[in-house]
């Protein structure tokens, strides 16, 4: 089968690997459709893991062959991917921390070399524990393989916000509206929330209007705190959920953000960023800061049901669809978006 393999920093080799063997409780998919991801991103571009690895997991396919154990699974279905899935046992995932989990951490999905996703390949396999715990998703009919593939996005996103505890009412900035901020603006009104977005690019500001952002301004905008004041008479906003890495967007949470709010990381920070803050202004005005990293479990049906049944449009986030054989342009253009991207989406074979 054909696979990206990443062999090194900013080198993608696209090539002829074995096809995975199946254990007898594990299954094999035919790869339909994968999203590219941030992560992915900085994967390929940091040396952050030893090559050679074959990365993706946005991942929705149709299963080509299930081991002899396997139950419940047919050989033709369509599936969404999930891949990771934890213990349930241990101590991190009896307090909800599942992203912590080592379980969680070391079984993945593969496409072959060392487990890290597999999805930039034709097959992946699906390894015995997630098949057995959740860790394959039935997509029906009505759903293409397109909006399946945001499943597990929306699991990540909906983690940030359920952590906000973002209700009616509410008013939330949102820093970034690339495809990931134009997902929390949508979540955020799903769950009755105000959402008000910034960015510096002009297209992504009309877009994250376009999708129900109540408000959109310039990051760079030096009047920023005050008309965000004047929107949320003179409180600031409930929540600032920071999808891009800056301590430049940070410090504009700090001050648009009312006596009491919450501010939640959700983009990574490269390894050797440091943001001095006086924890005074923590203190004095009862802000608490958060991290949401990956997904949760436990919103695993609360995700496939808003992804399956359009409560949120994922159609409207997509903007480019490659081939596999093309993922280093779709990384770089990633990296260098143009005004009109948004999400991109691969193709390892013939698109459906």
């Amino acid at each position: 089968m054909k696979a990206q393999v990443f062999r090194g920093v900013n080198q993608l080799s696209y090539e002829e690997v074995p096809v995975p063997e199946l254990g007898a409780d594990e299954v094999l998919v035919q790869v339909r459709v994968v999203g590219l991801c941030q992560s992915d991103i900085k994967k390929i571009c940091y040396p952050l893991y030893e090559p050679p690895r074959i990365y993706g997991h946005e991942t929705a396919g149709e299963i080509a062959a299930v081991g002899e154990n396997v139950t419940g699974w047919q050989v033709g279905q369509r599936v969404v991917v999930m891949h990771h899935i934890p213990c349930m046992r241990c101590k991190y995932c009896l307090n909800d921390n599942f992203s912590m989990c080592e379980v969680y951490k070391q079984i993945t999905t593969t496409a072959g070399f060392t487990p890290s996703g597999g999805g930039f390949a034709e097959y992946v396999k699906v390894p015995g524990h997630i098949v057995r715990n959740g860790g394959l998703i039935a997509i029906p009919d009505p759903v293409s393989f397109e909006q399946a593939s945001f499943v597990e996005p929306t699991n990540c996103c909906l983690k940030a916000v359920k952590k906000l505890q973002v209700a009616p009412g509410q008013t939330i900035l949102i820093t970034g509206a690339g495809p990931i901020g134009l997902m929390f603006i949508m979540l955020v009104r799903y769950f009755g929330g105000r959402a008000i977005a910034t960015d510096l690019l002009p297209s992504r500001i009309e877009k994250a209007q376009a999708v129900g952002a109540e408000a959109a301004f310039d990051a760079r905008d030096p009047d920023l705190p005050s008309k965000i004041f004047s929107i949320t008479e003179g409180m600031g906003v409930d929540a600032t959920l920071l999808a891009v890495p800056s301590d430049k967007a940070f410090f504009q949470a700090l001050d648009c953000t009312r006596k009491g709010g919450k501010i939640l990381f959700f983009a990574e920070f490269p390894e050797q960023a440091e943001i001095p803050i006086n924890p005074n202004i923590l203190y004095r005005r009862e802000l608490d800061l958060m991290g949401s990293y990956s997904s949760s479990y436990r919103l695993q049906s609360l995700a496939t049901d808003i992804v399956f049944n359009q409560r949120i449009d994922v159609n409207s986030l997509i903007s480019d669809r490659y081939p596999l054989q093309n993922l280093a342009a779709a990384v770089a253009q990633a990296i260098k978006p143009t005004p009109d991207t948004y999400k991109i989406l691969l193709y390892p074979g013939q698109r459906n």
